[in-house]
């Protein structure tokens, strides 16, 4: 793999754990230098980056902390999604509600425009990346 292709991915991983980026730069970013999709694992915190070419990279994560509830609320990770949208919260209260809904991760598909995030049983909840408005 090729140190910019690195350099852009740890770049985003920490512009995110810091709070510097937002998912739509990170999108942007990552679909630029060849990524198709990553996942975000919420208890071991870290992020795996996939390429078209199969290839992928494990990235540590910030731990940021929170319970993770035994069950699964798709209401409370869609009411996380939607906080974080309007810019009332930041990443690190996005993670902490996600854990709290009992989402153990999620899987952003850059090719397919969403998100997939999942509980321990394998409950899950999609959200499609809002469309642009003019």
């Amino acid at each position: 793999m090729d140190t910019h292709l690195t350099d852009v991915i740890e770049e985003c991983t920490r512009g995110s754990d810091e709070e510097r980026l937002t998912f739509p730069s990170i999108i942007t970013q990552l679909a630029s230098a060849g990524i198709e999709r990553y996942s975000a694992d919420l208890c071991r915190w870290e992020k795996t980056y996939f390429l078209t070419s199969g290839e992928s990279i494990v990235v540590p994560c910030k731990r940021i902390g929170g319970e993770l509830a035994t069950t699964f609320s798709a209401h409370g990770v869609e009411s996380a999604v939607r906080a974080s949208q309007s810019q009332s919260i930041k990443y690190n209260e996005f993670c902490r509600r996600a854990l709290s809904a009992g989402c153990v991760g999620y899987i952003v598909s850059i090719v397919g425009r969403r998100v997939v995030y999942f509980g321990r049983s394998g409950e899950m909840h999609i959200e499609h990346f809002p469309t642009a408005k003019p």
